[in-house]
């Protein structure tokens, strides 16, 4: 495509690219796979998966600001972790700040992560195995004569 056009400055470059490449079918698979990404704590990086979901706003809005940019990438994580981040943030925020404050929450506490459940012994125990771990009761001797043969005369 260089040898075809020749020597040209960004701004054309980037017109270029917005033709060809920014039709409805690539709108709609750019906004699909932004509104499909949820963050996972044990899968993705913080830095990564902010990045990726900036660039695919500000490719699809470039006329968004930075800070609206990064609320909107914020309300995608939902509950605490969304209000610890925006908690940490101080309006309007930054990109590093939005992915430092990310990482330190991530790191330092349980919010975000998920918990999977450890499955327990069966506690379902047969009766054979049930009789044999019963302790055997103690042989019981009367106090004055020391034999168990016999009940006490009344």
């Amino acid at each position: 495509m260089r040898q075809d056009n020749g020597k040209h400055d960004w701004s054309w470059w980037k017109s270029e690219i917005i033709t060809k490449w920014a039709n409805i079918s690539w709108r709609f698979k750019m906004e699909n796979s932004f509104e499909s990404a949820i963050f996972n704590s044990e899968k993705d990086k913080p830095l990564t998966w902010f990045l990726k979901q900036k660039d695919r706003l500000s490719s699809l809005h470039p006329d968004m600001s930075d800070s609206m940019i990064n609320m909107k990438i914020l309300r995608k994580f939902g509950g605490e972790l969304e209000y610890a981040i925006k908690y940490r943030c101080v309006e309007p925020c930054s990109t590093e700040d939005c992915i430092n404050a990310m990482e330190d929450i991530i790191t330092r506490t349980i919010i975000g992560k998920t918990w999977t459940r450890v499955p327990m012994e069966s506690k379902m125990v047969s009766k054979t195995s049930r009789e044999n771990k019963r302790p055997e009761r103690p042989v019981l001797k009367y106090h004055k004569c020391g034999s168990n043969s016999h009940f006490a005369n009344t």
